[in-house]
Protein backbone atom coordinates (compact mmCIF):
# COMPACT_ATOMS: atom_id res chain seq x y z
CA UNK A 1 0.00 0.00 0.00
CA UNK A 2 0.98 3.44 -0.45
CA UNK A 3 0.33 7.00 1.05
CA UNK A 4 -0.85 9.76 0.09
CA UNK A 5 0.24 12.74 2.46
CA UNK A 6 -0.63 16.37 2.40
CA UNK A 7 1.77 18.12 4.35
CA UNK A 8 4.75 16.72 7.10
CA UNK A 9 6.41 19.00 9.29
CA UNK A 10 7.64 19.75 12.61
CA UNK A 11 5.71 21.71 14.71
CA UNK A 12 4.64 21.78 18.47
CA UNK A 13 1.17 19.86 19.11
CA UNK A 14 -1.38 22.61 19.46
CA UNK A 15 -4.52 20.84 20.97
CA UNK A 16 -5.37 18.49 23.90
CA UNK A 17 -4.08 17.07 26.19
CA UNK A 18 -0.55 16.83 24.42
CA UNK A 19 -0.28 20.53 23.45
CA UNK A 20 2.83 21.67 23.73
CA UNK A 21 4.59 19.04 23.06
CA UNK A 22 7.48 18.47 19.91
CA UNK A 23 5.54 16.51 16.71
CA UNK A 24 5.88 15.74 13.98
CA UNK A 25 2.29 16.09 11.83
CA UNK A 26 1.87 13.57 8.66
CA UNK A 27 -1.35 15.16 7.31
CA UNK A 28 -2.83 12.34 5.33
CA UNK A 29 -5.10 13.67 2.26
CA UNK A 30 -8.63 12.78 1.70
CA UNK A 31 -11.69 12.30 4.41
CA UNK A 32 -14.75 10.36 4.34
CA UNK A 33 -17.38 13.19 5.82
CA UNK A 34 -16.59 16.13 3.23
CA UNK A 35 -14.10 16.73 0.06
CA UNK A 36 -12.56 19.22 0.76
CA UNK A 37 -13.69 21.46 -1.92
CA UNK A 38 -15.75 24.93 -0.56
CA UNK A 39 -18.35 24.22 -3.33
CA UNK A 40 -19.37 20.72 -1.11
CA UNK A 41 -19.01 22.41 2.37
CA UNK A 42 -22.84 22.78 2.37
CA UNK A 43 -23.88 19.43 1.57
CA UNK A 44 -20.94 17.86 3.29
CA UNK A 45 -21.30 15.58 6.86
CA UNK A 46 -18.49 17.79 8.23
CA UNK A 47 -19.21 21.45 7.85
CA UNK A 48 -16.81 23.54 9.65
CA UNK A 49 -13.31 21.65 8.80
CA UNK A 50 -10.82 24.40 9.02
CA UNK A 51 -7.70 22.62 7.49
CA UNK A 52 -6.45 21.94 3.58
CA UNK A 53 -5.92 18.10 2.82
CA UNK A 54 -6.35 18.07 -0.74
CA UNK A 55 -3.41 16.92 -2.40
CA UNK A 56 -0.17 16.04 -1.87
CA UNK A 57 1.48 19.77 -2.49
CA UNK A 58 1.74 20.85 0.76
CA UNK A 59 5.27 20.90 2.82
CA UNK A 60 6.67 17.35 3.28
CA UNK A 61 3.94 15.93 1.14
CA UNK A 62 3.55 12.99 -1.47
CA UNK A 63 3.34 9.77 -2.13
CA UNK A 64 5.05 7.09 -0.31
CA UNK A 65 5.54 3.99 -1.71
CA UNK A 66 6.03 1.70 1.59
CA UNK A 67 5.33 2.31 5.01
CA UNK A 68 9.00 2.44 5.74
CA UNK A 69 9.67 5.02 3.45
CA UNK A 70 6.80 7.77 5.33
CA UNK A 71 8.41 6.65 8.53
CA UNK A 72 11.90 7.33 7.74
CA UNK A 73 10.66 10.50 6.36
CA UNK A 74 9.18 11.30 9.48
CA UNK A 75 12.04 10.72 11.49
CA UNK A 76 14.39 12.71 9.21
CA UNK A 77 11.80 15.53 9.79
CA UNK A 78 12.17 14.98 13.75
CA UNK A 79 15.64 15.22 13.67
CA UNK A 80 16.32 14.38 17.69
CA UNK A 81 16.38 12.14 20.32
CA UNK A 82 15.23 8.98 18.98
CA UNK A 83 13.80 8.06 22.72
CA UNK A 84 11.24 11.64 22.56
CA UNK A 85 9.95 10.75 19.33
CA UNK A 86 6.57 12.01 19.12
CA UNK A 87 4.34 11.55 15.81
CA UNK A 88 0.57 12.96 15.28
CA UNK A 89 -1.10 11.12 12.40
CA UNK A 90 -3.62 13.55 11.13
CA UNK A 91 -5.83 14.73 7.98
CA UNK A 92 -8.36 14.48 6.79
CA UNK A 93 -9.02 11.24 8.28
CA UNK A 94 -5.82 9.23 8.53
CA UNK A 95 -7.46 6.33 9.03
CA UNK A 96 -8.42 5.65 5.45
CA UNK A 97 -4.93 4.82 4.77
CA UNK A 98 -3.36 4.49 8.22
CA UNK A 99 -2.56 0.43 8.35
CA UNK A 100 -0.36 -2.31 10.58
CA UNK A 101 2.91 -1.69 8.46
CA UNK A 102 2.65 1.85 8.61
CA UNK A 103 1.98 1.83 12.87
CA UNK A 104 5.21 -1.07 12.88
CA UNK A 105 7.24 1.03 11.05
CA UNK A 106 6.78 4.23 12.70
CA UNK A 107 7.64 1.94 15.82
CA UNK A 108 10.49 0.90 14.56
CA UNK A 109 11.99 4.60 14.30
CA UNK A 110 11.37 4.93 17.56
CA UNK A 111 7.90 7.27 17.51
CA UNK A 112 5.17 7.51 19.96
CA UNK A 113 2.24 7.68 17.90
CA UNK A 114 -0.86 9.90 18.13
CA UNK A 115 -3.93 9.76 15.92
CA UNK A 116 -6.99 12.67 15.64
CA UNK A 117 -9.69 11.33 14.03
CA UNK A 118 -13.14 11.32 13.11
CA UNK A 119 -13.94 8.37 14.83
CA UNK A 120 -16.28 6.32 11.82
CA UNK A 121 -13.24 3.81 11.20
CA UNK A 122 -11.82 1.39 13.77
CA UNK A 123 -8.56 2.58 15.24
CA UNK A 124 -5.88 -0.25 16.37
CA UNK A 125 -5.67 -0.10 20.04
CA UNK A 126 -1.59 -0.86 18.71
CA UNK A 127 -1.35 3.56 18.38
CA UNK A 128 -0.38 4.60 21.57
CA UNK A 129 -2.85 7.48 21.52
CA UNK A 130 -6.12 7.64 20.40
CA UNK A 131 -7.98 11.00 20.00
CA UNK A 132 -11.43 10.96 18.63
CA UNK A 133 -13.23 13.83 17.33
CA UNK A 134 -16.86 12.98 16.61
CA UNK A 135 -19.13 14.72 14.03
CA UNK A 136 -22.86 15.32 14.48
CA UNK A 137 -24.73 13.28 11.49
CA UNK A 138 -21.87 10.72 11.55
CA UNK A 139 -21.83 7.55 12.92
CA UNK A 140 -19.04 7.11 15.65
CA UNK A 141 -17.74 3.47 15.59
CA UNK A 142 -14.94 4.04 17.79
CA UNK A 143 -15.77 4.67 21.21
CA UNK A 144 -12.90 4.45 23.33
CA UNK A 145 -9.33 5.80 23.50
CA UNK A 146 -7.50 8.11 25.48
CA UNK A 147 -9.14 11.38 24.28
CA UNK A 148 -12.35 12.86 23.18
CA UNK A 149 -12.20 16.03 21.65
CA UNK A 150 -15.77 17.57 20.80
CA UNK A 151 -15.74 20.86 18.70
CA UNK A 152 -18.16 22.90 20.18
CA UNK A 153 -20.75 23.59 18.73
CA UNK A 154 -22.92 20.86 17.18
CA UNK A 155 -26.32 21.05 16.49
CA UNK A 156 -26.97 17.40 16.65
CA UNK A 157 -24.20 16.07 18.94
CA UNK A 158 -24.88 13.30 21.73
CA UNK A 159 -22.48 14.61 24.70
CA UNK A 160 -24.48 12.71 27.30
CA UNK A 161 -23.70 9.40 25.42
CA UNK A 162 -20.42 10.27 24.81
CA UNK A 163 -19.58 11.07 28.56
CA UNK A 164 -20.35 6.91 29.05
CA UNK A 165 -17.91 6.00 26.48
CA UNK A 166 -14.38 4.58 27.38
CA UNK A 167 -12.36 7.92 27.24
CA UNK A 168 -9.67 9.05 29.77
CA UNK A 169 -10.26 12.16 28.47
CA UNK A 170 -13.37 14.13 27.35
CA UNK A 171 -12.56 17.60 25.65
CA UNK A 172 -14.29 20.36 24.39
CA UNK A 173 -12.99 22.74 22.25
CA UNK A 174 -14.35 26.02 20.80
CA UNK A 175 -15.58 26.09 17.48
CA UNK A 176 -13.13 28.13 14.89
CA UNK A 177 -15.55 30.45 12.70
CA UNK A 178 -12.77 30.73 10.53
CA UNK A 179 -13.51 34.15 9.24
CA UNK A 180 -15.89 35.14 11.74
CA UNK A 181 -14.56 36.81 14.81
CA UNK A 182 -17.70 37.62 16.46
CA UNK A 183 -18.94 33.90 15.98
CA UNK A 184 -15.29 32.28 17.27
CA UNK A 185 -15.78 34.69 20.48
CA UNK A 186 -19.67 33.44 21.32
CA UNK A 187 -18.72 29.65 20.45
CA UNK A 188 -15.58 30.08 22.93
CA UNK A 189 -18.03 31.64 25.64
CA UNK A 190 -20.53 28.75 25.10
CA UNK A 191 -17.49 26.26 25.67
CA UNK A 192 -16.59 27.84 28.78
CA UNK A 193 -19.94 28.27 29.92
CA UNK A 194 -20.53 24.44 29.07
CA UNK A 195 -17.14 23.15 30.91
CA UNK A 196 -18.48 25.38 33.83
CA UNK A 197 -21.73 23.90 34.12
CA UNK A 198 -20.23 20.03 33.47
CA UNK A 199 -17.02 19.48 35.29
CA UNK A 200 -16.13 16.09 33.73
CA UNK A 201 -15.15 18.02 30.11
CA UNK A 202 -12.22 20.42 30.21
CA UNK A 203 -11.29 23.15 27.82
CA UNK A 204 -8.86 22.49 24.78
CA UNK A 205 -7.66 25.59 22.61
CA UNK A 206 -6.56 25.71 19.50
CA UNK A 207 -2.59 26.92 21.09
CA UNK A 208 -1.21 26.94 17.79
CA UNK A 209 -3.20 29.40 15.94
CA UNK A 210 -2.80 31.46 19.70
CA UNK A 211 1.03 31.18 18.75
CA UNK A 212 0.87 31.28 15.06
CA UNK A 213 2.42 28.00 14.66
CA UNK A 214 1.38 25.56 11.60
Amino acid sequence: MSYAVKEMFLTLQGEGVHAGRRAVFVRFAGCNLWSGLERDRSTAICRFCDTDFIGMDGEGGGRFRTAAALAEAAATVWAGDRESRFVVLTGGEPMLQVDEALIQALHDQGFFIAIESNGTLAVPRAIDWICISPKARSETVQRSGDELKLVWPQDGSDWQAMQGWDFAHLLLQPKDAISDQAASQAHLESAIGFVQAHPKWRLSLQTHKILGLA
